[in-house]
């Protein structure tokens, strides 16, 4: 279940479906983008994004997924790269506040987000090497701009996860705050940004985009994931790698 409020020129929007880990179906994520879509009025001037319970967002929900027959390419290309982009061009600075898991499209989340805060313990990363599957949802390329090659591949090939403080100390992402204390933290800041020019934050926004799109951009390297992803759906291993994580067990992977 997604969530909107708007109070004070501040949109916060709550992935409410704690039991899950956040995890995000198709459903949630057209009520995610609408969520967006809802946001984006005038008198908005700042948005929070958020997770309730012990983690920000365990990724895809894939309880429901059949692996044999997972078109990855569509659910990627179709459902998630359309809202990160919605996200990313929100027209208003917008955070994200980061406890627990952060996972897979979770992690997406943050690539589409201007500034992120992380809980010194929050578990970031995406384990796709244990599913048999590739990094998706813009994660090669927030790994490989924020962290280098070498330390991207790591996280890759290992799936290990980072905590928040090791995140923010390796530049992926801005700060990090006591878990008890990132909310409130988070709020003010965002509060505090929602008091300035609105005008002012647009034009660094754009700036910045166009900066970092000087490069390979963002949309380019999250078509070829989506490719790549395509591709292996259809492979045994992914199959393999999903049926086991169902059935809690070691995956044995035959490519």
């Amino acid at each position: 279940m997604i969530e909107l409020s708007i109070t004070d020129g501040i949109a916060e929007i709550v992935l409410n479906s704690p039991r899950k880990l956040n995890s995000l179906n198709e459903e949630a994520l057209a009520q995610l983008s609408q969520a967006y879509d809802d946001a984006a009025v005038p008198g908005v001037r700042a948005l929070l994004l958020r997770g309730e319970g012990r983690a920000f967002c365990a990724g895809r929900d894939i309880s429901a997924v059949d692996p044999a027959n997972d078109d990855a390419y569509e659910y990627l290309g179709e459902l998630v790269t359309p809202l990160l982009q919605k996200m990313a061009g929100f027209p208003a600075p917008t955070f994200a506040a980061v406890q627990g898991a952060c996972l897979g499209v979770g992690l997406g989340l943050l690539v589409a987000t201007d500034v992120v805060y992380v809980a010194e313990d929050a578990k970031i990363g995406s384990p796709f090497a244990a599913l048999g599957a590739a990094l998706d949802s813009g994660g090669h390329w927030l790994f490989t701009e924020r962290l280098g090659t070498h330390r991207a591949l790591d996280l890759i090939y290992t799936g290990d996860l980072m905590s928040g403080s090791e995140a923010v100390a390796a530049g992926l992402f801005s700060r990090s705050f006591p878990a008890d204390q990132l909310l409130e933290r988070t709020r003010d800041i965002v509060a505090r940004v929602a008091a300035g020019s609105g005008g002012a934050y647009r034009i660094s926004k754009a700036l910045v985009a166009e900066i970092r799109d000087s490069r390979i951009g963002l949309w380019t390297a999250m078509e070829e994931e989506n490719k790549a992803q395509g591709i292996l759906s259809g492979t045994r291993d992914y199959a393999e790698g999903f049926t086991a994580f169902l059935e809690k067990r070691k995956p044995a992977f035959q490519d």
